[in-house]
């Protein structure tokens, strides 16, 4: 037996506002039929004025604290991924805590982009495995919305915002068929970094700054470097493509989903999709999509997932986890 991070619950939580692309076509110079073609996207979230990365991960800590069946004063433990944070300090992470009713409890933000939540959980499993910590909030949390620029229809077509959050406790469980995280892997190069990048910050423009990306190398490298730390992370774990059940990838084009599943010799209908409904989320979206999966019956107690995701920096990540 060992001591393992167990999924206890999950959840998610949306803005209100649901855009469509006809909706945004009015906005700029774009369409349906020209979104839907190069990212699958057919709708997004928009956060309302009085609605903040916060308060959008407290809802989605909420829910996932339900599911679990637990109370948030259990919780000794919170990562909030995030590249678009309240403020830039204190982290967002407490203000949740304090939103939750939480006194005291080890609370902080991890900034990897896309590849955030992928970030968090390994930073919470290893302080759990460590015995630092019983259970943990893994909370991934953006509005996106707030650093496009919305003049360019190659960039602001692409997002929305939205958070989902789990539940992890310490648990033992058997080594090679028990559940929990099996292994997780990581990367980062920033040679990439003027790939996909917000043009500002306090140290260099003193301003927030918008959202700039090269869409055509950003899908190049995607496709190779998911495929590959998936294969890490399945042989970290001593299995292989053909035992997962499903991989919830990171929602940033259905084109990359595509191309990753065939890469990986996996047939699509085991690839979480939610791209269509939610657009790119960043740190939200691996969360959100494994929260729709569940609620919606298709994960199930004992299945085994393939969490994967890469992001500005570039960093990029997966996770091996028994459900």
């Amino acid at each position: 037996m060992t001591r393992r991070s167990v999924i206890l619950g999950t959840g998610s939580f949306l803005p209100a506002r649901r855009v469509s692309n006809a909706e945004l076509a009015q906005r700029v110079d774009t369409s349906d039929e020209w979104i839907v073609e190069r990212t699958g996207i057919r709708f997004r979230h928009i956060a309302a004025a009085d609605e903040t990365t916060s308060t959008l991960a407290t809802g989605a800590a909420r829910a996932a604290l339900e599911a679990a069946g637990i109370d948030a004063t259990d919780i000794d433990l919170i990562v909030l991924a995030t590249a678009t944070p309240d403020q830039t300090f204190p982290a967002t992470a407490t203000r949740v805590q304090t939103a939750l009713g939480i006194n005291d409890c080890v609370a902080f933000d991890v900034a990897a982009v896309c590849s955030g939540f992928l970030y968090a959980v390994q930073v919470a499993d290893s302080m759990i495995r460590a015995g630092a910590h019983t259970r943990a909030l893994v909370i991934g949390a953006e509005t996106f919305s707030r650093i496009l620029d919305w003049e360019d229809r190659a960039t602001c077509v692409l997002f929305g915002d939205g958070a989902g959050a789990i539940v992890l406790e310490a648990q033992e469980s058997d080594e090679t068929s028990g559940r929990g995280i099996l292994a997780t892997r990581l990367h980062a190069d920033g040679r990439h970094n003027d790939l996909l990048y917000v043009d500002g910050g306090p140290s260099t423009t003193g301003t927030v700054g918008k959202l700039r990306m090269k869409g055509r190398e950003v899908f190049r490298h995607a496709v190779v470097n998911l495929a590959a730390v998936m294969q890490e992370s399945l042989g970290a774990a001593g299995l292989v493509s053909e035992d997962v059940d499903w991989v919830v990838p990171h929602q940033a084009n259905a084109r990359i989903l595509d191309a990753t599943a065939r890469k990986l010799g996996l047939p699509p209908e085991k690839v979480i999709v939610t791209v269509d409904e939610h657009a790119n989320t960043s740190a939200a979206s691996v969360p959100l999509a494994l929260d729709t999966a569940v609620r919606d019956g298709r994960i199930k107690r004992g299945d085994l997932l393939v969490l994967e995701a890469m992001g500005g920096g570039f960093t990029w990540g997966a996770a091996v986890v028994r459900f």
